[in-house]
């Protein structure tokens, strides 16, 4: 964790010397890696306990991203990346599992930014993760980060999000941020506290986006004996930020294949899709 949180003061420090929208900016080419390890047993055990996932089975979905997370915080605060890494906003993500991963398998890790496109917003960069065994690709990420700036681009419509029924509440104290950053590595300081939150322009802290997918994802799997099947790719978009403390409603179609969360003045946080294994 010391090589992340370095990371991250290390983004501080250079962010405002970065000019997000420059028309000859280019990404590295860079990919980096960790060598094939298995996940260690007390933070997987942590991270499933946080994001209410059971406490058996293979690897949830989403934790390949959480230990691949140092990797690219270590190349998006690089010289050689464009764009401001503080301020970054995390705007979706595409995950596909090839097969189940078992929790004892060891995961050789690559990241790479993969392109750089306009945003209506700013500029918007896709990082991509791949997690091998044996070198075999059994698991792979897309994840769109935003760089908020002045564009002359038109404001597109506004999408509605779909009319899901309401399945289950979750109250969400308001160390949340706290707790999960301490099971995910990510420190960033909008999720930590209310102050260190306002200098970023919220009012309160806020909940990790991947917390809130991996919960998500967490409900619609349901327990072991009532699976459906096992859950092999998800999209999910970040539409609002959720602050903490409160209390929020998970909505799902009646087949499981589509998600939302919402607060209780029907403020739509995230949507997203799943496909399953049969």
């Amino acid at each position: 964790m010391a090589s992340l949180t370095s990371s991250l003061v290390r983004g501080a420090v250079t962010s405002p010397f970065r000019r997000a929208g420059r028309p000859d900016a280019t990404l590295p080419a860079d990919r980096l890696t960790r060598p094939a390890a298995p996940a260690a047993p007390g933070p997987l055990a942590a991270y499933r306990r946080i994001c209410d996932f059971p406490a058996t089975g293979p690897l949830p979905l989403t934790y390949p991203h959480v230990l691949a997370f140092p990797l690219a915080m270590r190349l998006m605060t690089g010289r050689g990346f464009p764009l401001p890494v503080v301020g970054l906003v995390h705007t979706w993500i595409e995950i596909t599992a090839r097969r189940a991963v078992r929790d004892t398998e060891e995961l050789a890790l690559t990241v790479y930014a993969q392109a750089l496109t306009p945003h209506r917003r700013g500029t918007e960069v896709t990082m991509a993760t791949e997690a091998r065994v044996s070198g075999e690709l059994v698991w792979e990420s897309r994840s769109g980060y935003l760089s908020r700036h002045a564009t002359k681009a038109a404001a597109a419509p506004k999408e509605e999000a779909p009319e899901l029924p309401a399945s289950a509440e979750w109250r969400l104290p308001g160390d949340l941020g706290r707790r999960y950053g301490a099971v995910s590595g990510d420190r960033n300081p909008i999720h930590l506290h209310p102050l260190t939150a306002r200098l970023f322009g919220f009012p309160r802290a806020i909940a990790h986006g991947m917390w809130t997918v991996a919960r998500c994802l967490a409900e619609a799997e349901g327990r072991p004996d009532e699976r459906a099947g096992e859950l092999r790719t998800v999209r999910a978009d970040f539409r609002a930020p959720v602050l903490l403390p409160t209390i929020v409603t998970y909505a799902a179609d009646p087949a499981g294949n589509a998600f939302a969360l919402r607060s209780a003045s029907g403020r739509v946080h995230l949507t997203g899709t799943v496909t399953r294994a049969l």
